[in-house]
């Protein structure tokens, strides 16, 4: 089946580097400066109201807003918007709350931490009797998918006219690192489809693919769990974004966004606990519509298996166990020949002999053929372990290599759960290759 040999330069999405930066090292930073002093005194206005108070109806702002998005009433939610706010902020905002209407949510609503205030000068120049930037982050979860909720930063901007505070901006701030993160309902009306693993959301555009995603959802997922065991929520968020810009909103800046097919990506991770927030397999439709069902279903699987397996494995742990288990998860079953699999691989064996060493995390970061063969070799590698450990073994030792960053691990957990060195896996695997496409 050709084609399949590039399919992991599409699939670029690694459990430990294919997380959105975030809460923490993980969610969407702020400035990353320390916790600043409450604002200054606007030069020619009203004195302040007292801090307390401020605070206060803020605050009570924001749960009248969160409250009315979960009860859809559009004019309440419309009524914490700054009435003297651009048109086309109020347009933004009206389109957010229809936007969502298709989205089943758990949770939305709002914090405001007034410890963590950008100074009043310089803020946007906003006509009012005061203007106020303290951090305010989004909490929210979809419902039947996210068995904690995820925080996410909002750049807001507020103003007081009188007596009653308003939101008139989640833009402006952006100069001064607080930037609004932005959802798929940010971009497009959402279109969703439920599923037994999970839940998929699009738009209009992207709907047939929607569709379809949903159709293969619960197999994929049953799928991964067969490896992988069912220590694992087994329920997936999958989001289709229709542009460019949302997909870049969606995966992080840091991915090259046009030559992928899905990331697997989460926005707060804390291993010992287990604990992961929004975990999302984010597909690339101008892509993944182009793959076929057997290359959809081989995408889908090594991404969930990322999101199973997240919450297991350390940032900083080795590439080519975390690439190579997911590749083969997804690949087990598949019908697709080795040849096929891994064309990159058998070129290089035929060439100029096997590998010298395991795939280096560097090589992970290359681009085209060169990253392909970094995908392969790993599959391989992973391959090779299971043939010689069992699954159950393999789950094993992918949770101690995986759930540590130090590199004498590898070799710790290597000895301890399938009886070899490093050095005998190499030299067993360089074997193997020269059997499989010698």
């Amino acid at each position: 089946m050709p084609g399949h040999g590039t399919l992991r330069g599409w699939v670029a999405a690694a459990a430990a580097a294919a997380v959105v930066s975030g809460l923490s090292v993980l969610a969407l930073p702020g400035d990353g400066s320390p916790p600043r002093p409450g604002p200054e005194r606007l030069a020619g206005r009203p004195p302040k109201a007292p801090a307390d108070s401020r605070t206060a109806a803020v605050s009570a702002l924001l749960e009248e807003r969160a409250a009315a998005l979960r009860a859809r009433d559009e004019l309440a939610f419309l009524s914490s918007v700054d009435p003297k706010a651009p048109t086309d902020f109020h347009d933004r905002q009206r389109a957010l709350f229809h936007n969502l209407a298709d989205v089943p949510l758990a949770r939305w609503s709002y914090h405001l931490d007034a410890a963590d205030v950008l100074p009043s000068a310089p803020l946007p120049p906003v006509p009012g009797d005061e203007v106020w930037a303290p951090r305010v982050s989004l909490e929210y979860a979809l419902q039947a998918v996210d068995t904690v909720p995820t925080r996410r930063t909002m750049g807001y901007l507020f103003v007081r006219r009188g007596d009653s505070w308003y939101l008139t901006s989640d833009d402006a701030l952006e100069t001064r690192g607080r930037t609004t993160w932005r959802g798929p309902w940010d971009f497009a009306p959402c279109r969703t489809a439920t599923t037994a693993a999970g839940l998929v959301v699009g738009h209009d555009d992207n709907r047939e693919l929607v569709e379809r995603v949903a159709g293969m959802l619960d197999e994929s997922a049953d799928r991964v769990s067969r490896v992988w065991g069912t220590d694992w929520a087994r329920r997936v968020a999958v989001l289709l974004p229709s542009t460019g810009d949302e997909l870049r909103s969606l995966v992080g800046a840091e991915f090259a966004v046009d030559g992928i097919a899905a990331v697997a990506v989460a926005d707060g991770v804390d291993t010992s606990a287990r604990r992961v927030e929004g975990p999302r397999i984010v597909l690339n439709p101008m892509t993944a519509a182009g793959l076929s069902d057997t290359a959809l279903g081989v995408v889908l699987r090594h991404e969930i298996t990322h999101v199973a397996a997240r919450a297991d494995t350390a940032d900083g742990a080795p590439m080519w166990m975390l690439e190579g288990f997911a590749d083969y998860v997804g690949y087990r079953d598949s019908g697709i020949a080795p040849e096929h699999v891994a064309p990159e691989l058998a070129r290089q064996v035929r060439g100029g002999g096997p590998p010298a060493d395991l795939p280096s995390d560097r090589d992970f970061h290359l681009a085209g053929r060169r990253l392909d063969l970094a995908y392969q070799q790993a599959w391989s590698v992973v391959g090779y372990l299971a043939g010689r450990v069992g699954e159950q073994r393999l789950v094993l030792l992918y949770r101690r290599v995986a759930g540590s960053s130090s590199p004498g691990a590898v070799d710790v957990a290597l000895r301890e759960v399938a009886g070899m060195s490093t050095a005998q896996l190499l030299a067993g695997w360089r074997e193997h290759l020269v059997r499989t496409f010698g």
